[in-house]
């Protein structure tokens, strides 16, 4: 039997209104709508939903993973409401599959919006309304775990504090637009509540535990006014470690780099208690703290509030304000700075989850590169570099066969993309590749065609520059021969005493839709030539033209014609690419012998 749809706590006046205040209608909310998403990770669900529930509709301020026509919408009658049972129960809703609870069976969500597992969390406003629910929906039956539902009932406190931060912040607009006047108190008052707003935005775009604390302090300057911004974590061990030793002396960030968690310190307190620590002059510091008494006194401080960062656990860590005069905290400025500490605490887990996905790419991807083989009687050698920037992680490779003797096989190339899928295309299609040299003696051309063929029949879309080139000795004089086809890719540079030249001929990219014919060229290299293969995160930059940059970086091949090839390869990698490239680099460089 399900719920009457309308019943009394759903319609109470003081409730709807509580609903009204919020200023929330049926569209999208940026700031809802990136906490929905942060939902729809963290629990990996399809759908996320915050949802507040009137008299005889649902409203999706926050929405992410809808289906259309609903996104759009951004609303559904009560006969699609799970959420309404949230706010006549005051309770969390928690449904493994809504085809087989009675609670919800003659719902229409189940078909119209494939609704089968949900959690809903009550959203309250400052008086303990419940205006709506955060809801994280999958379209298949779901077994909710505890520590899913922890989580999700921390988020939904998160998502209550945003709620009632915008009440508050709408009625001082209201005062403002009536009064046409405020005082300073009520301007500060004023700007304080929009610092949560601002750092919702603001801490999305940030990606280490650095940006954050520079985030934070950069949001606080001008309103608190701290003279100094401090994040400190909460390492398995139990011991705390400051994360922002960059903006203090060197002797008081080593002092306190790494500590026990027993301290009696303002970070240390605030996690032990799970409670704000308020310390609004130097006596309270002596009492409460007093290990941190004497670096207050070194740097001339007289008060400070450390606020927990709330984790699934309990505290991670501690957000640190500090003031050189006595500074007390009012209730509304305590209530913003632990708002703002929950930001920041899914800021640094983030930040950490980026850190160790970067990693897993990074081993991934250099994982995906061969050994180069003994290349006697030829010098070899090669190096590849992530990104500084960006995904830190991409298709670029480099790959050496031998295939006889003195006959060596010798592959450069870059798979469309930036990112861990771009890395696995790569792996498919070196080992493709490395299949076929070692199978067909055929011609360059010959391979890369086939190669194409392969990726067709085997349904793989994958795009990308490749140059293959066989080296050997001329069989009718001193020297050697280079063999090679060149699909799109940056043309190869050929390294004499003479000076440096690209070896042209370019045909279209491996997955190129057009079906033209490849070609190989032959080039006779005298002894001791080097050649240089890279791909074009070498020399790309967005701020000069890719001609001028190869024009550079030939004269400057040159120029290092008799260095050691590693040598070699670091100062061009040094010279072009440096501590700042954008795209991963890939190069290959081989010398042949001065006599054969």
């Amino acid at each position: 039997m399900t719920l009457d749809p309308t019943p009394a706590p759903l319609t109470a006046p003081g409730r709807l209104a509580a609903v009204v205040s919020t200023g929330l209608t049926a569209k999208a909310d940026p700031a809802l709508d990136r906490f929905t998403a942060m939902v729809r990770t963290v629990l990996d669900v399809p759908v996320a939903l915050i949802s507040l529930v009137g008299a005889d509709r649902q409203i999706f301020p926050g929405a992410c993973g809808l289906a259309d026509p609903w996104q759009l919408q951004r609303q559904t009658p009560l006969s699609h409401s799970f959420c309404q049972h949230v706010v006549v129960t005051a309770e969390p809703l928690i449904i493994p599959d809504a085809r087989t609870d009675s609670r919800v069976t003659g719902n229409l969500a189940i078909h119209d919006l494939n609704v089968v597992g949900y959690a809903g969390m009550p959203l309250t406003d400052a008086t303990g309304q419940v205006l709506g629910s955060l809801c994280a929906i999958d379209s298949s039956p779901r077994r909710w775990t505890a520590k899913e539902l922890a989580v999700l009932s921390e988020l939904a406190a998160a998502c209550s504090d945003m709620l009632r931060l915008r009440v508050t912040t709408r009625t001082a607009r209201h005062r403002e637009n009536q009064a046409r006047a405020r005082n300073a108190t009520a301007d500060a008052a004023f700007d304080r509540s929009q610092l949560l707003l601002r750092a919702s935005s603001a801490l999305a775009e940030t990606s280490t535990g650095d940006d954050i604390v520079e985030v934070v302090r950069d949001l606080v300057t001008g309103s608190l006014n701290p003279a100094y911004v401090g994040v400190s974590l909460l390492d398995p061990a139990g011991q705390v470690n400051l994360q922002s030793g960059l903006s203090l002396p060197a002797r008081i960030a080593e002092r306190w780099h790494h500590y026990t968690g027993t301290a009696a310190t303002p970070s240390a307190l605030a996690v032990r208690l799970g409670a704000q620590v308020l310390l609004p002059d130097l006596a309270t510091v002596q009492a409460l703290t007093p290990d941190a008494l004497d670096t207050f006194t070194e740097m001339g401080w007289q008060s400070a509030a450390s606020i927990p960062l709330p984790g699934v656990a309990g505290p991670i860590g501690a957000l640190t304000f500090v003031w050189k005069q006595p500074y007390q905290l009012d209730p509304a400025e305590q209530a913003v700075l632990a708002a703002l500490a929950g930001f920041v605490a899914q800021a640094l887990q983030r930040a950490d989850y980026l850190v160790s996905r970067e990693n897993v790419a990074t081993v991934l991807q250099r994982a995906l590169l061969s050994e180069l083989p003994d290349g006697a009687p030829y010098e070899l050698a090669a190096r590849y570099e992530p990104a500084a920037r960006g995904e830190y992680v991409g298709g670029d490779w480099y790959d050496a066969v031998r295939l006889d003797t003195a006959h060596l096989a010798l592959v450069v190339g870059d798979v469309t993309g930036h990112d861990m899928r771009a890395a696995a295309l790569m792996g498919r299609l070196r080992n493709k590749l490395r299949l076929l040299l070692v199978d067909r003696h055929e011609p360059p051309a010959a391979l890369l065609r086939r190669l194409d063929t392969a990726n067709r029949a085997l349904g793989d879309q994958i795009t990308a520059t490749a140059l293959l080139a066989y080296l050997q000795p001329e069989l009718d004089r001193e020297g050697h021969r280079l063999h090679w086809s060149n699909a799109g890719h940056p043309s190869p540079i050929l390294i004499t005493s003479t000076g440096a030249i690209a070896l042209q001929g370019r045909d279209p990219l491996i997955g190129a839709p057009t079906r033209s014919p490849r070609t190989s060229h032959t080039h006779h290299l005298p002894p001791g030539s080097t050649l240089l293969f890279y791909t074009d995160g070498l020399i790309e930059t967005r701020r000069y033209a890719f001609d001028e940059r190869e024009r550079l970086l030939h004269a400057a091949a040159a120029a290092l014609a008799d260095k050691p090839l590693p040598e070699l390869l670091d100062q061009l990698y040094r010279d072009f690419a440096g501590d700042d490239h954008e795209d991963d680099v890939a190069l290959l460089a081989v010398r042949t012998p001065h006599r054969i």
